[in-house]
């Protein structure tokens, strides 16, 4: 899920406009402003003082929105996790299955992500700056190195210690499971609550998201002109073709893998996509995919449930996909090379990263600078991404969901439940005729 709509139905008349609309309104008057700034200063080696101030200042008011999203991804990403892993119902053979099959489909994701970003290389086209140069450290020593030395030092570094976070959070969530059910369901209670308390506080930071959109889009057009907006649009193109691949990745597994068609499922499940699409929440879009898959498509209830209502809240194939890309992306524009080991690790950070953030609005960009920091990336760019966010966050969505399905399908096998209860009936009807009395033929 990347958004809750109920959270735009309310409010003034700036909240109750759709934040997709508030983000287009943000960057129509940061390109003005932009250009008025590029236009005022023709020798861009020697701006003059108001514009170099005024492009300081702008830079700064976006870099607000990054600061307060560090503050407040460790814990959201902590508590997250945590009830990800306490609240999970897996039991069973189909459960562990249903497990395998989510995590499977996150690693192709994100393999597709990274395949198509090295491939296109969309931040080939412009050419940014990079900023102090990151400190050079192998992967497992970056990784041993931020193994938490106690309980609260993850929370209080700058930047936040993306993988102590998630050790911490797992490690807490493993240890609840195994205590008694009272205890496990105290627990639960009070990361609800402490989760809830996190995620209002979430709808307030990213009511800045407009206003960080508009400094972030005229900073850059002012200083570097529309080159990296020519990069975005090869970014944006790069992401939709690797959701393409991996819409069709989830058809090849379902035609090969279920007893359903690609075509009925499509027709079948097209109010829930379109739904996803236009919400930009799989949550909202639910319920409306568990009752296509068991009505309309005629998957047995159980699978249906097993994949679009628990599964749902461990699956963001799309998010992961998309953070993947993102990473690499930023990484291109600003010319710092990723090593393969780097981009195990971008993937290792979005499979958990994807799992926490199910449920959160705005997951993308909350995760996003967990990811960032992690890999040494400066999260001083991700503002760039927002402009085309909002169109990206329901296309992923949608995918998100497509993912739900995949997990459905798979889980319900190869035989329809209809010509199960036909294979079942045929020798329960002979053995009615061999019971059923013969004719005694007439004596003589």
């Amino acid at each position: 899920m990347e958004s809750d709509p109920s959270h735009q139905a309310s409010g003034n008349l700036y909240t109750r406009i759709p934040l997709y609309v508030r983000i287009m309104i943000g960057l129509v008057l940061g390109v003005i402003v932009g250009v008025v700034l590029l236009n005022a200063s023709p020798d861009h080696d020697h701006l003059p003082r108001w514009v170099s101030v005024t492009i300081t200042v702008m830079n700064e008011t976006a870099k607000l929105l990054l600061r307060l999203l560090n503050f407040i991804a460790p814990p959201l990403i902590l508590l997250a996790v945590v009830r990800a892993i306490i609240t999970a119902d897996i039991k069973g053979r189909q459960a562990g299955r249903m497990v395998f099959l989510l995590i499977l489909n996150t690693l192709v994701a994100i393999g597709i992500g990274l395949l198509v970003a090295n491939v296109v290389r969309p931040g080939k086209h412009a050419h940014l700056d990079p900023g102090p140069p990151p400190e050079k450290r192998d992967v497992v020593n970056q990784f041993l190195d931020n193994v938490p030395k106690n309980m609260f030092a993850p929370f209080i570094s700058d930047p936040p210690n993306t993988i102590g976070v998630i050790i911490i959070a797992m490690a807490v969530g493993l240890v609840v499971r195994r205590m008694p059910r009272d205890r496990i369901d105290s627990v639960d209670r009070g990361t609800s609550i402490a989760f809830d308390i996190i995620i209002g506080l979430l709808h307030w930071i990213i009511q800045l998201v407009p206003l960080a959109v508009l400094a972030k889009v005229g900073a850059i057009i002012a200083k570097e002109g529309f080159a990296p907006f020519k990069a975005l649009a090869w970014f944006v193109l790069a992401v939709i073709a690797a959701l393409i691949l991996q819409a069709t990745y989830y058809l090849v597994r379902i035609r090969l893998g279920s007893w359903v068609r690609p075509v009925k499922l499509i027709r079948g499940t097209s109010d829930a996509l379109t739904l996803a699409f236009s919400t930009g929440s799989s949550t909202a879009a639910m319920p409306v995919t568990y009752e296509c898959l068991k009505d309309r498509v005629g998957l047995r209830p159980q699978s249906a449930s097993m994949g679009a209502l628990v599964g749902s809240n461990f699956n963001n194939d799309g998010t992961a996909l998309y953070e993947a890309m993102c990473a690499l992306f930023i990484a291109q524009m600003i010319g710092q090379d990723l090593t393969f080991g780097h981009q195990v690790l971008v993937v290792l950070l979005s499979v958990v990263a994807a799992v926490g953030a199910a449920g959160i609005p705005e997951a993308g960009l909350v995760t996003m600078t967990l990811v960032f920091n992690a890999v040494n990336l400066p999260i001083g760019y991700i503002p760039l991404l927002l402009p085309v966010d909002w169109f990206l966050d329901r296309c992923r969505t949608a995918i998100n969901v497509m993912g739900d399905i995949n997990v459905s399908c798979l889980l319900d096998g190869q035989t329809p439940a209809t010509k199960e209860a036909e294979a079942d009936a045929v020798p329960l009807a002979k053995v009615t005729t061999d019971l059923e009395p013969q004719a005694v033929p007439p004596s003589s």
